[in-house]
């Protein structure tokens, strides 16, 4: 019972401690926001100008892949009864919102950090499950979504970082010490294998 109440006790305090974060990783959330923000407001704004005139062609439909306007008619881009980006648009903002917090100066408890965490860990699911249906199902590219998935990608892995280093997730000295130095090198891997599975998927197109 004493061993369960110090347990207790001991997250209590981690959960009231206040974690900040590095003015880079600051900055970072800041651009990877925008990033996606602008892609969201982009995409929005032509499935808008899509649903006034189906005949409408998205300034980035450039080929028989690379067309925008493919992937806004499909039935998955409005997973969830409306339009993909709009979603981009609230959560997005609420990335940069965090950054320039943190910019300022400001210090957040462990769940909050858990919280960004859990939820560009949902993002970067959603944009893998997105990347899926658009390579194999829709068979078609978005290029103002695949700044969507980068942006969510970087975001997610340095985040994640934050976390470990800050001891906002319990790991182990050597995951932490990777964390220190090697970063970059989740996120590229990450944005790598999404870059060869389209290169992959339409070979004959790309070298023809």
């Amino acid at each position: 019972m004493r061993d369960a109440a110090a347990a207790n006790q001991t997250a209590e305090r981690e959960d009231s401690r206040t974690i900040g974060a590095s003015r880079a990783f600051a900055w970072l959330l800041m651009i990877t926001g925008a990033a996606g923000l602008l892609a969201s407001w982009v995409i929005t704004l032509d499935k808008f100008k899509l649903l006034e005139d189906p005949n409408f062609t998205p300034g980035c439909s450039l080929n028989p892949i690379v067309s925008c306007g493919s992937v806004m008619k499909s039935d998955q881009a409005a997973a969830f009864g409306f339009p993909n980006p709009m979603l981009g648009l609230v959560t997005y903002a609420v990335v940069i919102a965090i950054g320039v917090g943190v910019l300022a100066g400001a210090r957040y408890r462990r769940w909050y950090w858990l919280g960004l965490n859990a939820g560009t860990l949902f993002g970067v699911g959603f944009c893998t499950w997105l990347m899926i249906q658009s390579l194999y199902e829709i068979n078609a590219l978005c290029l103002w979504c695949c700044l969507a998935w980068v942006a969510t990608i970087v975001m997610f892995w340095y985040t994640t970082s934050h976390n470990v280093r800050r001891g906002v997730i319990p790991a182990p000295g050597g995951l932490r010490t990777f964390f220190e130095e090697f970063t970059w090198v989740l996120p590229v891997l990450h944005i790598g294998i999404v870059g060869m599975l389209i290169l992959t998927r339409w070979w004959d197109f790309w070298t023809s």
